[in-house]
């Protein structure tokens, strides 16, 4: 065997290790020289199993043995860290369904030959509610390009008609800062010159992006983000992504309700007990968002301020309350 073949003998070796073995499926020397044949189209003995196996350990490859033979011990991704990033492939929204599945494809190939009947739920990856824009990835790319640039951007933004077809509703220049993930979507956070002032779109909704050779307006020159970005501010005071300024907001609660105040705005609200069935929150968020919020929960949730909140709520429970009309047996 040339010089060249054994440098190539180790490599292939920790390459079968990879693929074909875990705690459940150790390999004997002779099912190492019998894929390497079969594979790669490789010829050895057993010694050089042996040595080049010893080598591999040596460098800090994880490698076990038992009675029935030798294993790869640890991967670069354990199993159970491959399934949570396919599961999250496979539920994400902003994902198309085709961009899904090969990326589900190259995660599954990561955890070796026996990992793919563990994860046989890959194939309803159609079966979820996905966008079906498939510029997201480019998208990313050239975000990231023009914010490492400094450079605005520029792109057509999509929106869904009654008969399902996607349309343009405008084309927008802005400023991009950030890209965030928030719940299930992706956004890119940016100054958006028709508006100005700060936006959230979502990228799933982008097409036909292009970097502009105009400067970006410096972040720390928009209103609020003066000294740069609190994410947990967007986190929890933007449950929606409005991009109205956030204000003090007041609310009064059912007690049961204090999960799902945890679930939307983590610890950043402070409490007032009212009585033995009710608590009283207050939480720095987008008024439009809470709007939405407050009316997801029906009588659960009471606005106490401010009062232009509260008012907004009244008038959208009657106006829905006017859709309905009165009640019928």
């Amino acid at each position: 065997m040339s010089m060249e073949a054994k440098k190539a003998l180790i490599i292939r070796i920790y390459q079968v290790l990879e693929d074909y073995s875990d705690s459940e499926h150790p390999l004997k020397q002779q099912d190492i020289i019998d894929i390497l044949r079969r594979d790669y189209d490789i010829e050895c003995e057993r010694k050089a199993i042996g040595r080049n196996i010893s080598c591999l350990k040596e460098i800090g490859v994880d490698i076990d043995s038992d009675g029935n033979g030798v294993y790869l011990a640890s991967r670069r991704i354990e199993n159970s860290e491959l399934r949570l990033l396919i599961d999250s492939a496979l539920c994400s929204r902003y994902i198309n369904p085709t961009h899904s599945k090969q990326l589900i494809e190259k995660l599954i190939s990561l955890g070796g030959r026996h990992f793919k009947s563990h994860v046989k739920h890959v194939h309803s990856v159609t079966d979820w509610g996905k966008t079906q824009n498939k510029d997201l990835f480019l998208n990313i790319d050239l975000i990231d390009e023009a914010i490492e640039l400094g450079k605005k951007i520029e792109f057509d933004y999509i929106r869904m008609d009654i008969d399902g077809k996607a349309y343009v509703s405008g084309r927008h220049i802005g400023s991009p800062y950030h890209m965030l993930l928030h719940n299930q979507r992706y956004y890119v956070m940016l100054h958006d010159d028709k508006y100005g002032n700060i936006c959230y779109d979502r990228l799933d909704k982008i097409k036909h992006m292009r970097i502009l050779d105009e400067d970006a307006l410096p972040l720390k020159e928009n209103k609020g983000f003066e000294h740069g970005i609190n994410y947990k501010n967007i986190a929890t005071g933007l449950p929606y992504m409005f991009s109205d300024e956030q204000q003090l907001i007041t609310i009064r609660c059912a007690n049961f309700m204090v999960d799902e105040l945890y679930d939307w705005f983590g610890g950043g609200f402070e409490t007032r007990r009212e009585d033995d069935n009710h608590f009283s929150a207050t939480v720095k968020a987008s008024p439009q968002a809470m709007l939405y919020w407050t009316l997801q929960y029906n009588d659960k949730v009471e606005v106490l301020s401010p009062k232009s909140l509260r008012n907004e709520v009244i008038k959208a429970l009657k106006s829905t309350l006017a859709l309905y009309g009165e009640c019928s047996d």
